[in-house]
């Protein structure tokens, strides 16, 4: 008897697939001041059953605040405030993994994370490892999570960082900073209320916005450039202008600059970012710098790679009277020199979007060196 082999179609990459990436994009989202109340009805329909808990990983900088006496808790939904005081861990998503898994007998019905970057991008890890086996350090990179991760929602507090809208979860591991880059990263939901980000203080407000800004111009000067992500950079940097460099109502600038974020991080999609990343996770990953912050301490360095926009930077700085921290690779080591530059240099994509195929004849350990000496 014959026996026929069927061939699996799926597995084998064609040529058209290679070169144009099917990417995902937030299915859901909800607009609008006060649109925070629609939540409880949201994830109503989300629920499995009473055993099987929504989770909502929450900044703790709201601790004892109306935010929270306002989130949808019923049946054994578990609030958990964590600090975003450091940048979230791949071992800080681990624990909370094992956490929920040893609490609850069911996985839940879905993670809602309210806060800044550091939140989504904790709820979006979490999401993903509650249904893959092993650590998070093991995802760390590009398309490498296999299984659907359980619904997520994303509810930004600060305006800036694009994580709401993005395809990757950046973390920090035990031997790099990097993100989860997949298309299971993507929230299912995402709601916008401007409303959230009241009181946000002045400098956090402009560190995460110039993480914005930063996406723009990286984006919008990139070597992987083309029409989709331009639309979507012009019109965050339009946006970006508005608030940092022209007067304008407070509410009103709530609202352009959560858009700005919005379509900041739609820019890189296809896209990818640049220099100011790359050498940004380096910071972090050593010495523990904020992505908001280390963006802008990289940045203003750029001239030789973004000359239009260190100026605009710079105009930005200069009305909002902020003072950029100094003197903070004075102390370094040699050999944490060597791990910032090793942590910068392994973020291929950025830099071949930034400099193009040839990007290693172009930057060297030597060139960062003398670039984070200056920090």
């Amino acid at each position: 008897m014959e026996v026929r082999k069927e061939m699996t179609l799926k597995n084998i990459p064609t040529k058209a697939s290679q070169e144009y990436r099917n990417f995902p994009m937030v299915p859901r989202v909800v607009y609008g001041k006060g649109s925070f109340n629609t939540l409880g009805d949201i994830l109503m329909s989300k629920r499995k059953h009473s055993e099987a808990p929504m989770i909502y990983l929450v900044d703790d900088v709201f601790e004892n605040t109306d935010l929270l006496n306002r989130i949808p808790k019923i049946f054994c939904d578990q609030i958990i405030l964590i600090s975003a005081e450091d940048e979230p861990k791949t071992q800080q998503v681990d624990a909370l993994v094992s956490m929920l898994k040893e609490n609850y007998n069911e996985l839940p019905s879905g993670i809602i994370g309210i806060g800044g970057g550091t939140l989504l991008d904790l709820a979006k890890a979490v999401a993903i490892m509650l249904t893959n086996k092993g650590g998070a350090a093991e995802y760390q990179g590009w398309d490498l999570v296999k299984k659907q991760p359980i619904y997520h929602v994303g509810i930004p507090t600060i305006s800036g960082t694009g994580a709401e809208v993005s395809r990757t979860t950046v973390l920090m591991g035990p031997e790099k900073k990097l993100g989860i880059n997949s298309d299971y990263t993507t929230f299912d939901q995402v709601l916008l209320d401007p409303d959230l980000t009241v009181g946000v203080p002045k400098e956090q407000w402009f560190y995460t916005g110039m993480d914005c800004f930063i996406h723009c111009v990286e984006s919008l000067n990139g070597t992987f450039l083309n029409a989709f992500s331009k639309s979507y950079g012009e019109k965050s940097l339009e946006l970006c202008k508005e608030v940092f460099l022209e007067d304008i109502d407070e509410s009103e600038s709530r609202e352009k600059l959560m858009m700005a974020s919005w379509h900041g991080g739609m820019s890189i999609a296809y896209s990818q970012v640049g220099v100011a990343h790359a050498m940004s996770y380096g910071l972090g990953y050593v010495l523990g710098v904020k992505h908001g912050i280390g963006n802008c301490l990289v940045f203003q360095f750029l001239e030789e790679f973004y000359p239009e926009g260190v100026v605009l930077f710079n105009n930005m700085l200069k009305k909002h009277k902020i003072v950029l921290p100094k003197g903070v690779c004075s102390n370094l080591t040699e050999s944490e020199m060597d791990t910032m530059i090793t942590v910068a240099l392994g973020m291929e994509p950025l830099w071949e979007n930034a400099l193009g195929e040839n990007w290693k004849s172009i930057i060297t350990a030597q060139k960062l060196k003398a670039i984070y000496q200056k920090i």
